[in-house]
């Protein structure tokens, strides 16, 4: 069996022997696996051990109490799911079914088990999914912030940050003229207590021979001059700074959030079906926002503070080493009240921003349905709901802001006993000579340049895990394969005939659960091809993988003869126009969403497609026409208008194969057969593939396709299909029962 197929956990030393001793030398473990429940479905686990010959339980996650099913008895295996969880059913010839319950969190990886069995027991090559979702950091344990998401106390820091500067490459040159600035800052800071240091040992309190008034005068002005001109220095550094810094920030953040939202476009149907796009979305907004944040407020001032402590350690240990230690004393304490009020205000803010969010949730619910809660006269609860909510995040806000309180004070506590020590100490220095009042005035200046920063360093620190945890789940995006849209050794086809065959097509989304079994189809170029049965038996799937939104699992689709996944992607897409059940439009004008088919398209092809498509009729009939706002989503148009500017677009595109998915649904019956007629004209020369509820609108296909439990059961024109007296002409029974009561209540 290929390595790469191996569904392998980490299991105890102790366990694992206890494993290898109750199988034969020549069996291969190919699947190891726990769950999270025992036997009785409380919280505690068994081991799961699939071999090349056996399935053995290791009840309650030893070896002690061992059910062993060899792979010929096993009859079928499969998970079942229930409220919270689910259970994997192991039914046997020879005995009992067994039942491994599970939580949620284990279904993924419990399906992928099922099917590997089935796998295994039909003697097939071990085919399962191995990359399975993540709960929890695979190197520390903890719980994971989101599903697959990534830990931020285990990311590489160093190797985020020297990622992120990869993209200040193009900008090398403001790079390096940030950096002399920060230089000049740092040194604008740490010169001025030097300067005071002068005036006050050689102007104000001279030691030894004091010169004379006028030299003193003289030097005065000239020190007075040296700290002016070093402001002027500071505040032009600064600036210059400040405004790269900006620049850099938001251009770096700018180029990361192209590149991530470019890979989101070519990504495929099947990253987005295992993430939700409201966690995509945070990745393009609030990750990188708060990547931009961190970068122009967060990481220069570590820097810059950072800098400035190696600096004015070094002058201080310059000018006296036995007060620069005196000096030092409080600071292990203050890192260390910072580190423990960083983590501890960290679950604060955490509850904090989840209170809020929770009330704007609420508020945002309660107004949206305004018209239900007035309908329902429930004014009265929802105030007395926003209010409990309300108090919860008022009571998050003052614990909050009392320990915010209560270390910025223990924090001033420390800092002045610092500030103690060292007028006491270097007081007492002066007072015998050993040091002057300029040198220990230097010492209180650097003191607080010192201690200020390092009350906030834990903060910094907790500020700049969260910012690359955000990078990080940006990289991890940006680092997704995409769809094969540059694929080297694809099949370029630029004129498509539109000859589809299905070859024992058999797909699922869930592989334990296939949608579609061995699906063989032969379409004719230009034939329409009617798709009819019961809601789930895999209609959309059908078209779904004729426009390779998905690679099938089994067998392979063709067109023109040649396999699907070895065509260009971008012949397959540009030739193959799809009108969905539910319309989408983008916001814009009705125009450029007709255009959207084919932007290079002029504005008398647009009307052209608009009237073959029964639009233009109402769209001229519109204040503005053509140039009508369709809003969000189209929210400015009716179902049935939205539904023709959909199949206008699919017009205007001029594909070689057409998917109508429902196209009608939207529609009356009225529209709809002004549609039909204009379909009627578009599918001629065109292979069409047609999904409709109403079974009536499919009479002039070619044939019809009868699907049931996903299976082909029947194949022929609508005649014939009636004729037979199968599966077509009992859906067609039921749906004239259901019109002729519909017709009696009305």
């Amino acid at each position: 069996m290929p390595e790469t197929a191996k569904l392998m956990e980490q299991i105890a030393d102790a366990q694992a022997s206890e494993v290898a001793k109750t199988l034969a030398s020549d069996e291969e473990i190919l699947i190891l696996v726990s769950t999270d429940l025992d036997g009785d479905g409380r919280f505690g686990g068994q081991w799961l051990v699939v071999t090349d010959k056996q399935v053995v339980i290791a009840r309650n996650g030893t070896a002690k109490q061992l059910i062993r099913i060899p792979l010929s008895d096993i009859r079928s295996a499969a998970t079942e799911a229930l409220v919270g969880g689910g259970r994997l059913e192991i039914e046997r010839f020879s005995g009992p079914t067994i039942k491994i319950p599970y939580s949620r969190t284990e279904e993924e990886k419990l399906t992928e088990v099922a099917r590997g069995i089935e796998q295994l027991r039909d003697s097939e090559a071990l085919s399962i999914n191995t990359d399975l979702s993540r709960t929890r950091c695979q190197q520390c344990g903890r719980l994971l912030p989101e599903k697959n998401g990534i830990c931020p106390a285990c990311i590489s820091r160093l190797t985020t940050l020297h990622r992120i500067a990869k993209y200040m490459m193009p900008y090398r040159g403001r790079v390096v003229v940030l950096g002399i600035a920060s230089v000049i800052a740092t040194a604008s800071e740490l010169l001025p207590a030097l300067v005071v240091k002068r005036i006050v040992d050689e102007v104000l309190v001279p030691v030894g021979t004091i010169p004379p008034m006028d030299e003193r005068l003289s030097l005065l002005g000239f020190l007075v001059l040296a700290l002016i001109g070093i402001r002027l220095v500071s505040w032009g550094a600064e600036w210059t700074h400040g405004w790269i810094v900006a620049w850099l920030g938001a251009q770096v953040t700018a180029d990361i959030r192209s590149q991530l939202y470019r890979r989101l476009e070519m990504l495929s149907l099947q990253f987005y079906d295992k993430r939700k796009v409201g966690a995509l979305m945070s990745r393009v907004t609030r990750d990188t926002g708060g990547l931009q944040e961190f970068l122009v407020d967060g990481l220069p001032y570590l820097i810059i503070n950072v800098m400035m402590i190696v600096g004015i350690l070094a002058f201080l240990f310059g000018m006296s080493v036995s007060l620069s230690l005196y000096m030092l004393m409080p600071v292990p304490l203050i890192v260390l009240w910072g580190a423990v009020f960083w983590k501890r205000m960290r679950r604060h803010f955490g509850k904090w921003n989840r209170a809020w969010s929770k009330l704007t949730e609420r508020t945002n619910e309660a107004l949206s349905g305004i018209r239900v809660v007035k309908a329902f006269a429930q004014e009265k609860r929802e105030i007395e709901s926003f209010d409990r909510i309300n108090a919860r995040a008022r009571q998050t806000g003052v614990e909050t802001e009392l320990n915010r309180g209560i270390f910025f004070e223990t924090a001033t506590f420390l800092t002045g006993l610092g500030v103690l020590v060292v007028w006491y100490f270097g007081g007492g220095e002066v007072l015998q000579g050993r040091l002057t009042l300029g040198t220990l005035l230097a010492f209180y200046s650097y003191m607080w340049l010192v201690y200020g920063p390092l009350q906030w360093f834990s903060a910094v620190n907790s500020w700049m895990s969260q910012a690359f945890a955000g990078a990080e789940r940006i990289f991890e995006v940006i680092d997704t394969e995409p769809e094969a849209y540059s694929d080297p050794n694809a099949v370029a086809i630029p004129d498509i005939k539109g000859q589809v065959t299905f070859r024992n097509v058999s797909f699922g989304y869930d592989k334990s659960k296939p949608v579609l079994h061995d699906i063989n189809l032969d379409v004719k170029p230009g034939e329409m091809i009617g798709i009819v049965g019961r809601s789930g038996v895999g209609k959309t799937t059908t078209v779904n993988l004729t426009c390779r939104f998905y690679d099938v699992d089994r067998g392979a689709i063709e067109i023109d003869g040649v396999d699907l996944r070895q065509i260009r992607l971008q012949d397959i897409r540009s030739q193959i126009g799809i009108v969905l059940q539910e319309p989408v439009l983008f916001s814009g004008t009705i125009a450029e969403n007709i255009s959207y088919g084919d932007p290079q398209a002029y504005f008398s092809e647009v009307i052209d497609a608009a009237k073959s498509a029964h639009a233009h009729n109402f769209i001229v009939a519109k204040p503005d026409g053509y140039d009508t706002q369709v809003g969000d989503q189209g929210n400015n148009l009716s179902g049935g208008e939205k539904q023709r500017i959909s199949i206008a677009r699919a017009i205007l595109h001029n594909p070689r194969v057409l998917i109508l998915d429902e196209a009608t649904s939207s529609v009356d019956v009225e529209t709809e057969k002004q549609i039909q007629e204009a379909l009627g004209r578009l599918v001629k020369g065109r292979t069409t593939f047609a999904i409709a509820h109403r079974l009536s609108t499919l009479r002039n296909a070619d044939r019809l396709v009868v699907l049931d439990d996903g299976r082909v059961v029947e194949v022929g024109t609508h005649a014939e299909l009636m004729t037979r007296n199968g599966a077509f002409a009992d859906l067609v029974r039921l749906q004239q029962e259901a019109a002729q009561i519909i017709a009696i209540k009305d």
